[in-house]
């Protein structure tokens, strides 16, 4: 009987099927019906991430209020939640700057997390309200956090030559173990590297590929995007030799263990290489050749991004090939003034004559 492999996006949708019920069973009743109706428009990673956030209000409340001193999460009623006033809910977004988790760990929140905390909650609100299962919807009257605009960082031209240069050539500046890991590893960091930088594809999209997604007759990858859907990313000749490279050394020279067999991009252990694991060898590299950037696997998308509305000024076709829903998205990103422009700025104006 052949052997039933799920691909990667079964299994995660599994595993966070599994996580998400066992977070729910923590959580009060009214808030479990309220992810049943989010099912269909939501995915399992923001339902997760919702049902943490929902979590971390109700242990404020046992924490701060106390009526529920010695409540668990689970046991608050549609009729106490309605008891929550607009100042209760201030208050909140005042916690959440600093807290201690159930783990005894210091948690902080930016302005974008507390903002994302308030989102979840606010979402909950709104459905018990439509649905006339509370009669007064008190976060209309919360100001929402600030969120102040960022300084996108990327790789410069010289820097992206600079950071693949080192991936292929650091290994005579290692010994023992680390060179031992390097050579082990190399062609698959380049490959990666050099296809995140090459297509712009999110990390998940990367780590969800599998060997028979990669076309090179067409010098495509087929990726799943957010939400589920698949599309076809293009590539050029630098990233199609980065690949058959990999695919013809390290990736044919491994063994990969079971269920991990169709995987593209392997770890030391045979597995499957995860996100996490990729975000890590991405700031390794990254710490050596622009050590004042924090370079991330999302910064190499960035850069992708930008090269592509330079070189096309299209940021239509930028908004198509980053899977962007929202094309006002990516004009915030890709379509304001560059650094070369303001760079320009400081000669503009003279002082004197």
């Amino acid at each position: 009987m052949a052997k039933d492999i799920k691909t990667y996006y079964e299994q995660l949708y599994i595993d966070n099927t599994l996580r998400l019920r066992e977070i729910l069973y923590t959580l009060p009743v009214f808030v479990r019906d309220y992810f049943r109706v989010i099912e269909p428009s939501t995915s399992s990673k923001t339902r997760i991430s919702y049902a943490y956030d929902l979590r971390v209000f109700f242990n404020y409340l046992i924490e701060s209020n106390p009526r529920f001193r010695n409540y668990n999460t689970a046991q608050f009623t549609l009729e106490e939640f309605e008891c929550i006033e607009s100042g209760d809910l201030e208050e909140y977004l005042e916690y959440l700057k600093v807290y201690i988790s159930q783990h005894d760990k210091q948690v902080t929140n930016t302005e974008r997390g507390r903002a994302r905390k308030f989102s979840a909650l606010c979402s909950l609100y709104r459905y018990l309200y439509k649905h006339k299962h509370i009669s007064q919807n008190p976060s209309v009257f919360v100001d929402k956090p600030k969120i102040h605009d960022k300084a996108i960082i990327r790789l410069d031209v010289d820097e992206v030559a600079m950071l693949l240069d080192y991936v292929e050539d650091c290994g005579h500046q290692l010994t023992g173990q680390k060179r031992v890991y390097y050579d082990k590893t190399r062609t698959r960091d380049l490959a990666i590297l050099t296809l995140l930088l090459g297509t712009g594809i999110r990390v998940s999209e990367c780590v969800g590929l599998d060997i028979n997604d990669v076309d090179f007759k067409n010098n495509g990858i087929k990726v799943t995007r957010k939400g589920g859907n698949e599309m076809v990313v293009y590539f050029g000749d630098e990233v199609r030799d980065a690949l058959e490279n990999y695919l013809e050394t390290t990736r044919a020279a491994a063994t990969p263990l079971p269920s991990h067999e169709n995987a593209l991009f392997l770890s030391t252990q045979r597995k499957r290489m995860g996100v996490q694991a990729v975000e890590n060898m991405v700031k390794k590299y990254a710490r050596q050749v622009t050590p004042n950037k924090k370079i991330t696997p999302h910064k190499l998308r960035s850069t992708y991004g930008t090269n592509l509305y330079k070189e096309t000024g299209d940021i239509y076709l930028v908004a198509d090939v980053l899977g962007h829903k929202d094309v006002n998205t990516t004009r915030k990103h890709y379509a304001a003034i560059d650094e070369d422009r303001r760079r320009q700025a400081a000669s503009a104006v003279k002082l004197r004559e």
